[in-house]
C-alpha cells in the first residue's frame, strides 16, 4: 500500500527541547515548500539567502475562510494532497499527491462534489479545479451569471407557453385549503353525561355557535321574539329570611345602623378560619360581599343558582356560627353562573351564565328584569356595572365568546355599544381612571384599552411572552390593575396617567394557576393581594415587595374566587370547586 508523502514526514517529540535526527537523503533534497520571498535568488545560493519574517522562513498573508481551511487541512492529512492557496510555490494549483488530486478531480473530504463546483472532472478535462482562495468579486459575479442564465431560461419557457397559446395563470392558494376540518362534536357517551348533568336538553341542538357567534344583545324587555329570548326572563326566587321587612317597614337589604362608613385604614393576615358551609351543589364559582358595607355576601354556583347571605352572622369570635344565614336564592340559569357583579348601590345584581345570556335580577324582589344577549350563539364570560353612582345600576358591560365587549342599557335592554377589536373570547372587563376607560383581556394573549363609549381601543398592550389572563381586579388605591396569567404568576399594569403598561417587575408568584380562572383580590387598604390557585390553596402576597406573606390550604378542590370585606380589617372569603365557600379572620 503507498505512503502519502505527508505521512512520511519526521516528526519532532512535542515535549522536546532539543531533537537529533539523522533525516534521510530524500528529505534532504526534496524541493522547498512554502511560499517564496520576492526577493529570493534562484536556487544555488545559501548564504545570504533571502530576509525571513517567521523562524522557518517566510510566511505570505492570505484570504480564506475557516471552512475551506479545515476542509483543505482534513483533506491534506486523509488522501495527501490540497489546493494550494495563491501566492506560494504551488502556484495556486494542488499540493502534495497531485496524481491522486487530478483522478479524484480536487474533490475534498467535506465537499465530495467539490468538482463540479470548477474541477477538471465536471469540464469534461481541462481546468484548474476549484480555488478556495479565489476572489470574492469573482465567485459574485459566477453566481449572479447562473441566476441570470436561469431567469434567461425561464423567460424563454414562459414564451414558449404563450406561443404554444396555452394558459399561463398564477394561481395561489393557502396550504391545506383542499382539506376541510370537520367541527370536533362530543361522543355518543359525552352527550349521555351531558344531558344526565341538565347541561343539555334534549330541545337543544349540538353545535350550535360559530366563529362570529352573532351574540344578538337584543331587548327582551317586552317579550322576545323567539324562544331563548323569552326564556331568558325566567326565573324564580325564593326567600329564607323570617320576614322580608322588619318592624318600622324597611326592606331585609338595608344595611345595619352605626356601622362604619370608611375602610379600614390598616388591614392584617387573616389567621384562622371562622366559619365554612357548602353554599352549591355542583362547585361555587363567584363570592361578592354588598358594595360599600359587606353586609349581604353574594355567591353563585355551577349548579345554576345565586344565593345571597347574611354576612352578619360570620365570625364573632371563636363561638361563631358555622354558616350565615341564606336570605334569598334565585334559580334561572340551567348550565351554571360563571361571573355575578353588585350595581353600585346593591339593588341589582348581573349573572352571566352558561346558557348563553346575562341575567339582570331584582335583588330585593328575586324577579328578572331583563335577559341580556338573548339568542347569542356564543357564551358571555364576565358582566360589569360601571362603576360612576349616576350610571350604576343601568349600564352592563360583558365580554363575550364571539370576541366583542357589548355595552346594554339596562333600562331597555339594549345593546348601544360593541367594542370589537379582539381576536379571542374577551374574559374581563375592568374599570378605571374613574370609569373613564376600561382595560379588557383575551385568549388572544393582549390586553386593550379603551375610552368608554367610544368603540376604538386607545391601547394594545401585547408581547410575544405574554400568556391568557382569564381574571383582573384593580388595586384599590387606584394606578394599577392586576391579571391572573396563564404562566401561573400573576401580572401587574400601570395605569397612572395617559399611559398603560405592564410592570414587569412588579411579579406575583408561588401558586400554581395554569388552567384556571382564579380571581385575585385586594384587602380594602391595599398592603394585600389574594388568590386561590389550582390545588386549593389561598395564597397572600406583600403587594410592596411581591413576597408570599402566608399560603393556607383552603379547599379540597380549585380555589377559584376570594373577596376581602370592605370594613372589616382582616375578615375575607374564599370560594372553592368543592361547593363549599369559607371565612376567614
Amino acid at each position: 500500500m503507498a505512503v502519502p508523502a505527508a505521512a512520511a514526514a519526521h516528526l519532532a517529540a512535542p515535549g522536546a527541547h532539543m531533537t537529533y535526527a539523522n533525516l534521510p537523503i530524500a528529505q534532504m533534497h526534496a524541493p522547498v515548500a512554502g511560499p517564496q520571498h520576492p526577493a529570493a535568488v534562484r536556487a544555488g545560493r545559501v548564504l545570504g539567502g533571502p530576509p525571513r519574517n517567521h523562524g522557518s522562513g517566510h510566511v505570505v498573508d492570505t484570504s480564506m475562510s475557516a471552512f475551506h481551511f479545515d476542509d483543505q487541512l482534513a483533506t491534506f492529512d486523509a488522501r495527501g494532497y490540497a489546493a494550494a492557496p495563491p501566492g506560494g510555490r504551488g502556484g495556486g494549483g494542488m499540493v502534495g499527491d497531485v496524481a491522486a488530486a487530478a483522478a479524484a478531480g480536487g474533490a475534498t473530504v467535506m465537499v465530495p462534489g467539490l468538482a463540479g463546483r470548477g474541477g477538471a472532472a465536471a469540464r469534461g478535462g481541462g481546468g484548474a479545479p476549484f480555488d478556495p482562495a479565489a476572489p470574492a468579486a469573482k465567485r459574485r459575479r459566477e453566481a449572479a451569471d447562473a441566476k441570470a442564465a436561469k431567469r434567461a431560461a425561464d423567460v424563454a419557457e414562459a414564451a414558449a407557453v404563450v406561443a404554444s397559446g396555452g394558459a399561463w395563470t398564477l394561481v395561489r392558494r393557502a396550504p391545506w385549503a383542499d382539506r376541510a376540518v370537520a367541527p370536533a362534536k362530543p361522543t355518543e357517551e359525552q352527550v349521555a353525561w351531558l344531558k344526565a348533568e341538565g347541561f343539555i336538553k334534549e330541545e337543544e341542538e349540538e353545535g350550535e355557535g360559530g366563529e362570529d357567534g352573532g351574540a344578538g344583545p337584543l331587548a327582551v324587555a317586552g317579550g322576545g321574539a323567539s324562544t331563548s329570548a323569552s326564556s331568558a326572563l325566567t326565573g324564580t326566587s325564593k326567600f329564607h329570611g323570617a320576614a322580608e321587612v322588619d318592624e318600622l317597614g324597611r326592606s331585609w337589604m338595608v344595611a345595619p345602623r352605626g356601622g362604619r362608613k370608611a375602610p379600614p385604614e390598616a388591614c392584617s393576615l387573616p389567621r384562622r378560619q371562622v366559619a365554612s358551609w357548602a353554599a352549591h351543589g355542583k362547585g361555587t364559582s363567584v363570592v361578592r360581599f354588598f358594595p360599600g358595607t359587606g353586609h349581604l355576601l353574594l355567591t353563585t354556583g355551577l349548579d345554576g343558582k345565586a344565593k345571597v347571605w347574611d354576612a352578619r352572622s360570620l365570625g364573632g369570635g371563636g363561638g361563631g356560627p358555622p354558616a350565615p344565614k341564606l336570605l334569598r336564592s334565585y334559580s334561572g340559569s340551567t348550565r351554571g353562573i360563571r361571573d355575578a357583579a353588585w350595581s353600585g348601590d346593591g339593588a341589582r345584581f348581573a349573572a352571566a351564565s352558561y346558557d348563553k345570556v346575562v341575567k339582570l335580577w331584582d335583588a330585593e324582589t328575586g324577579k328578572v328584569l331583563a335577559g341580556l344577549g338573548a339568542g347569542s350563539k356564543a357564551m358571555f364570560y364576565c358582566a360589569v356595572f360601571h362603576p360612576d353612582p349616576d350610571k350604576s345600576g343601568d349600564v352592563i358591560l360583558a365580554g363575550c365568546g364571539d370576541k366583542k365587549v357589548y355595552q346594554w342599557d339596562a333600562r331597555t335592554g339594549e345593546a348601544v355599544q360593541v367594542y370589537d377589536y379582539h381576536l379571542g373570547p374577551v374574559n374581563t372587563v375592568t374599570f378605571f381612571d374613574g370609569g373613564r376607560k376600561f382595560a379588557t383581556s383575551s385568549d388572544d394573549k393582549t390586553v386593550r384599552v379603551w375610552e368608554y363609549g367610544i368603540p376604538v381601543q386607545v391601547k394594545l398592550v401585547a408581547d410575544p411572552g405574554m400568556h391568557a389572563i382569564p381574571a383582573m381586579t384593580a388595586h384599590p388605591g387606584g394606578g394599577h390593575m392586576v391579571g391572573t396569567s396563564m404562566d401561573n404568576t400573576i401580572v401587574t399594569f400601570a395605569t397612572t396617567g395617559e399611559r398603560f403598561k405592564s410592570v414587569p417587575k412588579k411579579t406575583f408568584k408561588g401558586h400554581a394557576v395554569a388552567g384556571y380562572a382564579c380571581r385575585p383580590a385586594f384587602s380594602p387598604d391595599g398592603r394585600y393581594l389574594v388568590s386561590g390557585d389550582g390545588e386549593g390553596k389561598a395564597f397572600y402576597w406583600d403587594w410592596r415587595s411581591g413576597k408570599v406573606a402566608r399560603s393556607v390550604q383552603a379547599h379540597d378542590g380549585v380555589c377559584i374566587d376570594a373577596a376581602w370585606h370592605p370594613l372589616e380589617a382582616s375578615r375575607m372569603v374564599t370560594a372553592g370547586w368543592d361547593g363549599v365557600v369559607k371565612c376567614w379572620e
